[in-house]
């Protein structure tokens, strides 16, 4: 057992699906195998709890983890019904008068400073919406395009991209290649008890059909339940319910034709008191509803969800899904470190879910608690960056919802001051005058920059601040737009569609990725 001074050398996890087997996979990936004490990983999973497949979005940083695990991205696209993500659409959001749409795409806007490109929008874009004056992705994304070519090495692009995926055939593929190439200890069984040492650490967790599994540290994976991170350590939840209002969703998984187009983007819908996420895969569509149960019951929301469609869900199976936005007040104590939605969990708009488990995974292998005698230290550093991180977050999708003018009593409860966090307050206050800058987002990996929020702030309809004292020189950035026009052309005349990107892709796979799908 684990004192202080010794080697953490044991890493357990507790659950699986998409958090468990992502943290299995990258850790043992990771793991110095000459060291004179490896890491073992074991993952200990329920056999009877399912993951829940609603049709995922990641960000483009799971093309980099998926990288490290060793995963091809041929295999990954064809095992997990993957299809390629570029960005959000947000349809109705501003005031959801037809033609009311914009995009946040992944691709960065051009170069220059955020008053130079943002004051040549306002001088020279005329009615052009802020993202398609500054980058071509929107564009690509209007014709179903994919985001790069078949001869282009794994993980590569002409544009920046993420997936949209089957998190249920992810989770299958991650726990195959944990297991079969990476080493992984798979444990079956129910946890039934958590044994303690003297000093707190947690010393074992008891396996109802295997005993004890002792370990250095343990990763707790076990969701909303929060059986290690919540249930032993008792670690308070911090409701966010104040802020972010959704707390149901109603999801169906809609069939789609062999030769339908395949969107390049997440779209999301408003509605009268929430909003509606559209994902394509080759296969099928994710849709799902998601709303304020204080502002509209679970047949209003079926309702809105059966316009979108043009059917009734309930002929679709609609499972409906309850949760809390929030998170755990710390993410890492004594030695039980909680990823995934132990952690916490707020509303899928922007599709924050998985990418807060690959930055999880990046801190705890970048900054790994060698001996046990310093990991309060990287526990206290952990829970700063990720306590700051989900503030964050919590600030940008309320940002979605303040600047809306819809009318109805659920958007015009989000824009109540008392809502509204005190720091995005005040930069509401700023960016009547300047842009959304670095300045305002100074930590060196910020989960969302500027560029994000200039991307929702103007296509929301937020006025762009007028020339200010300081002289501002926009004309290099005007031509940067310009040259955007040219870039796009090439990019349309030259990417395939989705579609045919996807289906040639399959034709080409060996049958036993195929047999997953």
């Amino acid at each position: 057992m684990t004192g202080v001074g010794e080697t953490v050398q044991r890493i357990v996890i507790v659950g699986g699906g998409t958090a468990g087997w992502l943290s299995a996979c990258l850790i043992a990936a990771q793991a110095n195998r000459s060291a004179e004490r490896p890491l073992s990983v074991t993952l200990i999973e329920s056999p009877d709890i399912p993951t829940i497949g609603v049709g995922e979005g990641t960000w483009p940083t799971m093309r980099r983890t998926l990288r490290r695990i060793g995963i091809a991205e041929s295999e990954f696209l064809t095992s997990c019904d993957a299809a390629f993500k570029q960005g959000s659409r947000f349809i109705g959001w501003a005031n959801g008068s037809p033609g009311d749409a914009y995009y946040h795409p992944f691709g960065a806007p051009v170069d220059g400073s955020a008053r130079e490109i943002v004051g040549a929008w306002r001088d020279a874009a005329g009615n052009q919406p802020f993202a398609a004056a500054v980058s071509p992705q929107p564009g690509v994304c209007a014709l179903h395009l994919a985001p790069r070519q078949r001869a282009m090495p794994d993980y590569g692009g002409a544009l920046n991209y993420a997936y949209h995926l089957d998190a249920a055939k992810l989770a299958a593929l991650l726990a195959r290649h944990g297991v079969e190439r990476l080493g992984v200890r798979r444990v079956r069984g129910h946890v039934t008890g958590v044994d303690a040492r003297e000093d707190g650490d947690i010393a074992a967790v008891r396996v109802r059909e295997g005993g004890a599994v002792e370990g250095d540290l343990f990763i707790d994976c076990t969701g909303h339940g929060s059986m290690l991170i919540g249930g032993h350590f008792g670690v308070p939840f911090v409701d966010r319910s104040d802020v972010l209002f959704n707390d149901r969703a109603l999801a169906v998984q809609v069939p789609v034709e062999p030769d339908s187009p395949i969107a390049s983007q997440t779209d999301a819908t408003a509605h009268e008191a929430g909003w509606i996420w559209d994902i394509g895969l080759p296969t099928r569509r994710g849709v799902g509803c998601v709303y304020s149960s204080a502002h509209i019951d679970d047949d209003g929301a079926a309702a809105a969800l059966g316009a979108y469609l043009g059917r009734d869900p309930a002929d679709l199976g609609a499972r409906k899904l309850a949760f809390r936005s929030g998170h755990r007040e710390r993410f890492w104590e004594r030695n039980c470190l909680a990823i995934g939605l132990s952690a916490g969990f707020l509303e899928p708009l922007e599709a924050s879910a998985i990418v807060l488990i690959e930055l999880s995974l990046d801190a705890l292998i970048g900054d790994f608690p060698v001996t046990r005698d310093t990991m309060d230290i990287h526990a206290r550093r952990f829970n700063a960056l990720f306590r700051y991180r989900w503030d964050r977050i919590v600030e940008f999708l309320k940002l979605h919802y303040v600047l809306s003018a819809r009318t109805e009593p659920y958007w015009r409860a989000h824009r109540d001051p008392t809502t509204i966090p005190e720091r995005l307050a005040e930069l509401l206050a700023l960016w009547r005058h300047q842009p959304p800058s670095a300045s305002d987002f100074p930590a060196m990996d910020e989960i969302f920059p500027a560029a994000s929020h200039q991307y929702v702030l103007y296509g929301m309809g937020y006025p762009p601040p007028p020339s200010g004292p300081i002289a501002t020189d926009t004309q290099a950035a005007a031509r940067a737009m310009a040259q955007t026009v040219q870039r796009g052309r090439t990019l349309t005349a030259s990417l395939p569609t989705n579609r045919a990107y996807l289906d040639a892709l399959r034709a080409a796979a060996p049958r036993s990725a195929l047999e997953t799908l």
